[in-house]
């Protein structure tokens, strides 16, 4: 079974920056794409995903969400079956729970477009807590 844990979250000041992991385990590696995910806080938000940065393990080619654009840096360690989130410059509104997905490669076509949907990701961590607050 494919299990995803996130760690690395906390509080932080605005401008400073945090780098989430997240460890898998129960799959092919190449098979998949791993995405990150964050749902900010408030219930009028709940259940509702913003698609944060995305790595294809098979070529490493990488996707990112407008918001996070020259930020956050998504990288892997294939050795350590860990995919990575820098997020540098953290502003308040990246406040959030932030959660990694996996999706099989084979669905993933075009990537530009679907890396952002969750429809396609079938696996999901359980999420950690990023607060960015002076």
């Amino acid at each position: 079974q494919v299990q995803l844990v996130e760690s690395g979250g906390g509080l932080v000041q605005p401008g400073g920056s945090l780098r989430l992991s997240c460890a898998a385990s129960g799959f092919t590696w190449d098979d998949y794409v791993i995405g990150w995910f964050r749902q900010a806080p408030g219930k009028d938000r709940e259940g509702v995903s913003e698609g944060v940065s995305c790595i294809k393990n098979n070529d490493g080619s990488t996707y990112y969400g407008d918001s996070v654009k020259g930020r956050f840096t998504i990288s892997s360690d294939k050795a350590k079956n860990t995919v990575y989130l820098q997020m540098n410059s953290l502003k308040p509104e990246d406040t959030a729970v932030y959660y990694c997905a996996a999706a099989r490669v084979v669905n993933m076509n075009p990537m530009a477009v679907k890396w952002s949907h969750v429809w396609w990701y079938e696996r999901w961590g359980m999420g950690t807590q990023v607060t960015v607050s002076s």
